[in-house]
């Protein structure tokens, strides 16, 4: 391994690389010249998506590969991201197998901040006709971020979200 130094976030008191530097990397290494970084959806639904990430040399025999699962509902912005993200995912665990940013963990800054994120959400109440007319009037008014920031805090169905204009 070269002498690079990754640039890594602190994430409670432990240093992880993210995923953008080891692509970076990845495509700047001399001795990964010619390779590939490749991606196939595993599942895809209205709900989850599971994405396999290879890396193959430039003889095209596989040197690695790393799977994510990301869940719509998991997030804000999984509500529009989660097939991205989980490509994020895969491609950042892919490097690690290969080798790539793990002096700390495998784990990227992504999916450990995702992951922290996940254990700390508080349940979300359901979402009532009474405060999705609020929204919605909230929304026209032109309060668009005060209520995505609110949504934080409540389930909604897509019918709901639609009703508001999301």
């Amino acid at each position: 391994m070269s002498n690079y130094q990754f640039k890594t976030t602190n994430i409670k008191g432990k240093e992880y690389v993210q995923v953008n530097d080891r692509i970076l990397f990845f495509r700047n290494e001399p001795r990964f010249q010619g390779w590939g970084l490749e991606s196939e959806i595993l599942n895809l639904d209205s709900d989850s998506c599971v994405i396999r990430a290879t890396i193959k040399n430039a003889d095209g025999i596989v040197m690695a590969q790393g799977l994510a699962q990301e869940d719509r509902s998991s997030s804000y912005i999984n509500k529009t991201s989660f097939v991205e993200n989980a490509e994020t995912s895969a491609w950042g665990r892919a490097l690690a197998n290969l080798g790539i940013g793990i002096e700390t963990s495998i784990a990227s800054a992504q999916e450990v901040s995702m992951a922290v994120s996940k254990q700390a959400m508080p349940e979300k109440k359901k979402l009532t006709q009474e405060i999705a007319e609020k929204m919605k009037a909230a929304m026209d008014s032109g309060e668009s971020e005060k209520v995505k920031s609110a949504l934080n805090n409540y389930s909604a169905t897509k019918e709901q979200l639609s009703y508001i204009g999301l």
